[in-house]
């Protein structure tokens, strides 16, 4: 049962890209970010109650801040880097930026928490960062003219901000590490991660004046608000959710692979429905990027 939750969380998080890219590409990457972080808080807050309390009140101060923070880097910064990306260069291409922060996060371990690098996650790195280079460089359009993608304008742009998500989700898992040590429940740290992150980016939008033209782009945009319903829903909620289920019913190593699948999940979907071109170099560099994860877990 936990590596089937397992892999239904990379199922449910490929379909919340796939619905932020479409809400994204309607009303734009900053409506998105506001917004679903707005529904995750709700949907978190009505999931809390099952643990016994209605809130997690009871954290600590500094728990609340090295959550915080992780919530400021993470789901701010990062997550605004990467609801552009996806506007950018499309969901299949932004996740697979994204499956770059384990390697970060192992990476950052080791400079900060003295956690030592083995053998064979040198080599995952390598595989990684080289699977992702691959799929770049073949989504440029090497080789055969007419078997090359339509170049966005953005292109460039969209991998950094693809890179910058990665950084974000890296740091900030760094940062949760630190407030959710003493086996404190990742149900509340997830909820106290959301709050800050949703009050810093809403104070921050205030402060601008952008609070009703926000709320007036998703009201003249009704099928974005659908999409960002259904993604908030499959993705803070029921993912996060299935992810700590089969994290607590399967070995971590084995979780952690089947739950970082979602580029390999966005091959077809961005061919049917985004109808990106993919040749056997995407999809060979795809696979050797998750094997590159895979290898990093497991060992």
């Amino acid at each position: 049962m936990g590596e089937l939750a397992a892999l239904l969380t990379s199922v449910f998080f490929t379909g919340t890209s796939v619905m932020f890219t479409l809400a994204g590409r309607l009303v734009g990457s900053t409506v998105v970010n506001r917004t679903r972080l707005v529904l995750a808080v709700l949907f978190l807050a009505l999931a809390h109650p099952l643990m016994g309390v209605p809130l997690p009140w009871g954290a600590e101060a500094s728990r609340w801040g090295w959550l915080g923070m992780s919530g400021f880097v993470g789901l701010v910064l990062g997550d605004t880097f990467l609801f552009q990306s996806f506007v950018w260069i499309g969901p299949r291409l932004t996740m697979l930026m994204l499956s770059l922060a384990p390697v970060l996060a192992a990476l950052l371990a080791w400079l900060f928490l003295g956690e030592q690098l083995t053998f064979w996650q040198v080599v995952a790195i390598g595989l990684t960062v080289g699977g992702t280079a691959w799929v770049v460089l073949e989504h440029r359009g090497n080789g055969d003219p007419s078997e090359r993608e339509p170049a966005s304008p953005h292109f460039g742009r969209g991998i950094l901000f693809g890179l910058g998500a990665a950084i974000g989700q890296a740091v900030g898992l760094i940062l949760a590490k630190e407030g959710l040590s003493g086996d404190f429940p990742a149900l509340s740290g997830t909820l106290i991660r959301m709050t800050a992150a949703m009050l810093i980016l809403w104070g921050w939008t205030f402060l601008r004046g952008q609070a009703a033209s926000t709320l007036e782009v998703l009201r003249r945009k009704p099928q974005a608000a659908r999409y960002l319903l259904v993604g908030s829903l499959f993705g803070p909620f029921i993912g996060v959710t299935l992810s700590l289920y089969a994290v607590q019913h399967a070995p971590v190593g084995v979780a952690s692979t089947l739950t970082s699948l979602p580029p390999v999940f966005l091959l077809p979907v961005g061919y049917f429905f985004f109808k990106e071109r993919l040749g056997w170099g995407a999809v060979l560099g795809t696979l050797t990027a998750i094997a590159g994860v895979a290898i990093l877990f497991l060992a």
